[in-house]
């Protein structure tokens, strides 16, 4: 192949290729492609194999030449690539030069400039030399109680109020019936029948339940409310409605003791047993907090280890995703309250460290983990795969077999099965303290490390 490659710029990590493909080595292989399917056509009016090269680029040409073009871009990539020993930070960036129609015809020259981005050179810390607290909790027998009481709680029954004097209270409830309006015009979902709502419950809109406190059975009144300035369905968000309300009963609720009998209707043999399934589930949760914590420390040593340029355009893809989500919060007033009252300026400098701290804490852990070999296995993968369907419900197969043919979507399932491997790795050989804290120390939010945030 007589192509030329001419470098035309090559500043820090990123390189830029003018790559040149004589028009005669595109008509070559074009004619060496139809030489190949010639004998395997089947065109009324020729014998099989006896085509004329010429009908064979009338009909085909354009179809079989951009074929050619597109191997030879893909072809002459990879040769600037090995030619050079670089080692690409993604997929490189192909920009047409000249007239691409003329390529298609075969009257000019395949011109393309190829941009890359390289893989920094850096040596990763040793996973030996790193120490690293743990925090631990606990959870205590009378927080085994607590959770076993609340269950109790969410499970129990409520008996219907007799008598003449009959009104709800907070902490009954009330079945009623309800349409609701708003301007006079009833909407779409203000409506239904037969509607348990325990009252003070905080399941309606603000301002719903505390005007059923003191209604007797077979009342009909007039709830007046205004929908939250952020509720979900836009039409409804800030209006002020009415509804027309039916207590069709009113309930008190009837304890539930927290005993065997109890255990029983849940389905376990007995209270021992919910007591120790109640355990498991704190347990499962506080360990999955305190690898969370770790995890976090572990990201803050590997960053705060190392220092080593990074390829802008990584950086550019990672910055562009976090603000196209900056933007979206800040559209539908979801912002957090300390970033709504900064300027663009000074959140676009703050998101664009965060966004550096990623890539570098990303090709720190793709290194160790190239280094030691981590792989993620197809069973992995495909359990990986499998959670995500289940997420869909019905269309849980559908989501797996597509799935399961999307290479991007694989890749991006892969993405956190590798990063906790590697983490697991590392975990493994530093050195770790297990440090006890109280709950609220395990469960508290972590804040981004010093400097990251003005």
């Amino acid at each position: 192949m007589s192509m030329q490659i001419v470098e035309k710029s090559g500043e820090g990590l990123s390189r830029v290729y003018g790559v040149t493909v004589p028009m005669g080595d595109l008509t070559q292989k074009l004619e060496a492609r139809i030489a190949e399917i010639t004998p395997t056509l089947n065109i009324k009016g020729f014998r099989p194999g006896k085509v004329p090269p010429a009908h064979v680029r009338r009909l085909y040409g354009k179809a079989l030449m951009s074929e050619v073009v597109q191997q030879t871009l893909s072809e002459t990539t990879q040769k600037v690539l090995d030619d050079n020993k670089l080692r690409p930070a993604g997929e490189p960036a192909l920009t047409p030069e000249g007239d691409i129609e003329a390529v298609m015809d075969g009257k000019a020259d395949l011109a393309y400039e190829l941009a890359v981005d390289l893989m920094p050179e850096f040596e990763p810390v040793d996973a030996a030399t790193l120490s690293l607290e743990k925090p631990v909790y606990a959870p205590t027998e009378t927080e085994v109680d607590e959770a076993v009481a609340d269950l109790a709680k969410q499970n129990r029954s409520y008996e219907t109020k007799t008598g003449k004097a009959v009104k709800a209270k907070d902490g009954d409830q009330v079945i009623i019936d309800f349409i609701g309006r708003v301007d006079g015009e009833a909407f779409e979902g203000g409506t239904a029948t037969d509607v348990p709502l325990v009252l003070g419950s905080g399941q309606f809109i603000p301002g719903f339940e505390e005007q059923l406190v003191g209604a007797k059975p077979d009342a009909e009144l007039t709830v007046k409310v205004t929908f939250p300035a952020d509720y979900q369905a836009a039409n409804l968000a800030g209006k002020e409605a009415e509804f027309e309300v039916k207590v069709k009963e009113v309930k008190a609720p009837a304890e539930t003791a927290a005993d065997d009998e109890f255990a029983k209707k849940l389905g376990l043999e007995s209270l021992e047993k919910l007591k120790e399934l109640v355990k498991g589930n704190l347990e499962e949760q506080y360990a999955g907090a305190s690898r969370f914590k770790l995890k976090r420390a572990l990201l803050d040593e590997l960053d705060a280890k190392h220092d080593f340029p990074l390829p802008p355009k990584m950086v550019e893809a990672e910055f562009s995703a976090i603000w196209q989500q900056v933007q979206q919060d800040k559209e539908s007033g979801s912002l957090p309250p300390e970033d709504a009252e900064k300027s663009d300026e000074q959140l676009q400098k703050e998101y664009r460290k965060i966004a550096e701290r990623r890539v570098r804490l990303g090709l720190v852990l793709a290194e160790i983990g190239r280094a030691n070999n981590v792989q993620v296995t197809d069973q992995e993968l495909a359990e990986a795969i499998r959670r995500e369907a289940i997420k869909y419900g019905a269309q849980a197969q559908q989501v797996f077999n597509l799935l399961r043919e999307n290479a991007n979507a694989q890749a991006q399932l892969r993405a956190p099965i590798f990063e906790d491997k590697v983490v697991d790795l590392i975990v493994s050989k530093a050195k770790v303290e297990e440090k006890p804290v109280s709950k609220d120390e395990l469960l508290k939010e972590d804040d981004l490390p010093a400097g990251y945030a003005e």
